[in-house]
């Protein structure tokens, strides 16, 4: 199979590692790619204790992308559970159906122990989920340990280890990461995930149509409330104006208080340009006179002479 495959890709060295990684089955679960497909996976895992798929051992795919593990794998159970359907891919947070929730750090062992734990959470609408009574579900998975998988050639009775004392360090994993991973619940028409807020947000205020004769409408000068903006006047088509009433006009729409700084700043910059500008022609002035009576003295010096 390696001969098949770009051993420098990323998903291809991440499923080779995860493959040796899964290749000896335990007592809760076992996965392994297809001989002739890397990409698609076969999966076998042990119903959860004290539920009502106790004893039942479920048979499925894992389909995962070519951009895996950034992108999230597709689950599909074969085995019928009364939990989720068959040939049908399940909606799970680490499943295809949410890539906005997948995280590249979860791996084909976290999807396996996320199946166990959340086999005895209520389904509640989920896309591919079941709610069967206890009864149907017991029965089922009864008759889950004669599955014979023709595609891989894996035998229920066969597929996993015996249960042993340290079980129950696996049955916990997997209950914590039902706590963990939502399960995300997207009947027909919504969309929410279990556990999720189901508080109707209120609805913003809806506007005032046109001609509306509120208290907002009789006195458009009034202050704004905190939190909202005050409507701002239509903008007048331009016409002329006469200083006088530009200076009015001025008076009753006063310049922005973020623009009033930018004025002073210009009014004082262009006041302190016309003092120097006044000094130096002073100084140049006296310059002259000085100039002026200094040739007048030596003239009268030498007319003396």
């Amino acid at each position: 199979m390696e001969a098949r495959y770009n051993l420098k890709s990323p998903a291809v060295k991440r499923l080779m590692k995860e493959a040796a990684e899964l290749k000896d089955a335990t007592d809760h679960y076992h996965a392994q790619p297809l001989e002739d497909n890397l990409f698609e996976w076969h999966f076998t895992v042990r119903g959860p204790p004290d539920s009502d798929f106790d004893g039942g051992i479920y048979h499925g795919r894992i389909v995962l992308p070519p951009e895996y593990p950034m992108k999230p794998p597709s689950i599909i159970l074969l085995t019928a559970n009364g939990r989720f359907e068959v040939g049908k891919k399940i909606c799970l947070s680490i499943s295809g159906h949410h890539p906005e929730t997948w995280q590249p750090s979860w791996s084909i062992r976290t999807a396996l122990l996320a199946i166990i734990g959340f086999m005895p959470t209520k389904g509640e609408g989920a896309i591919g989920s079941l709610d069967y009574t206890p009864e149907e579900r017991k029965s089922l998975a009864k008759k889950s340990q004669d599955y014979f998988c023709e595609a891989c050639g894996t035998s229920m009775k066969n597929a996993l280890l015996p249960l042993s004392s340290e079980s129950s360090q696996d049955d916990r994993e997997a209950r914590e990461l039902a706590r963990q991973i939502s399960f995300t619940v997207n009947p027909p028409g919504n969309s929410k995930a279990e556990g999720s807020d189901t508080t109707p947000k209120p609805k913003p205020p809806e506007t005032q149509q046109n001609g509306d004769t509120g208290p907002q409408a009789e006195n458009p000068d009034r202050e704004a409330p905190p939190g909202e903006e005050a409507a701002q006047p239509a903008p007048a088509p331009s016409v002329s104006r006469s200083p006088r009433q530009r200076r009015a006009q001025q008076r009753r729409n006063p310049a922005s208080p973020g623009l009033i700084p930018v004025q002073q700043h210009a009014v004082n910059g262009s006041n302190t340009g016309s003092t120097v500008l006044i000094v130096l022609l002073t100084l140049a002035l006296a310059a002259l006179i000085f100039r002026r009576i200094y040739l007048a003295n030596d003239y009268i010096f030498d007319y003396e002479l």
